[in-house]
């Protein structure tokens, strides 16, 4: 496990708010980092590689952070960064449970090792993180978690089994943790993307064999989401000022995608 702990919290920081970010190496975690810094927030920022090119960002932008490196799949690794986070920090005021692996294959090609690992990163890691983390929040009287789902938790996509089971689950603890801890003052909510045009999409289609057209054509909006795009609707989320009554909802960030009946014609090709 490697650690990238430089920068102090001073006296005068004390009141700045803290962030857990994960899975920030590149793509919406990296915006999502970016625009936090942008807003105040000092960070953690976890990742399977070491983030130096998003934690150069956010420094240069003026932010508290440092990184721990590892697999928010591992009960050993989200446990001591809860630790680090606690005795660096003492609280966390945002969690964001962005890390997540994405699996295009037939149900009837998919084998159990893939199937158990998109469910460890992409549930079972969430879940170990809020369990850790929502107890220093619970301490500290509240706090605010958002989770990285997909439109592909809203609705079932052909070739996605694994990929879309895990995220109606996330979805699912969502609003699980937000019934339980809400009236404990930890609001939890979740953000389902549409189609980002990010390193993880890219290979998708690649292997789905389908284009940008394929996908913009069935847009309402006519055009892919940005990474900031995402990353707006969850500093929106985060910051109990712009949405300290919103609990337990599952926001579409898709372009109206999820609106239009005919989006799940498109159907992945490679057989």
């Amino acid at each position: 496990m490697d650690m990238n702990m430089e920068q102090d919290v001073t006296e005068q920081d004390v009141r700045v708010p803290v962030a857990v970010v994960t899975g920030v190496a590149q793509g919406i975690g990296r915006q999502v980092a970016e625009v936090l810094a942008g807003e105040g927030y000092a960070l953690v920022l976890a990742d399977l590689k070491e983030p130096s090119e998003t934690l150069a960002a956010v420094r240069d932008a003026g932010a508290e952070a440092y990184a721990m490196v590892g697999d928010v799949a591992s009960e050993a690794y989200v446990t001591e960064l809860a630790e680090q986070v606690r005795e660096r920090f003492g609280r966390v005021d945002v969690l964001v449970n962005n890390a997540g692996v994405s699996l295009l294959t037939p149900a009837e090609d998919t084998t159990a090792e893939q199937w158990r690992r998109v469910l460890e990163v992409n549930l079972t890691g969430p879940f170990l993180l809020s369990r850790a983390l929502g107890k220093l929040m619970l301490d500290a009287g509240g706090g605010s978690i958002v989770n990285i789902a997909s439109i592909a938790g809203l609705h079932g996509v052909a070739d996605r089994a694994a990929y879309n089971a895990s995220k109606h689950g996330l979805i699912g603890l969502t609003r699980t943790l937000a019934a339980e801890w809400g009236g404990r003052g930890i609001r939890v909510n979740a953000v389902c993307p549409g189609w980002v045009k990010t390193e993880m999409d890219a290979e998708d289609q690649a292997s789905g064999g389908y284009t940008d057209a394929d996908i913009v054509e069935r847009v309402p909006m006519a055009r892919f989401a940005a990474p900031g795009d995402i990353a707006q609707a969850v500093a929106f989320l985060a910051d109990p000022a712009r949405s300290g009554f919103v609990n337990g909802v599952a926001m579409p960030v898709d372009g109206g995608w999820t609106a239009d009946a005919s989006w799940n014609s498109l159907r992945m090709r490679k057989r």
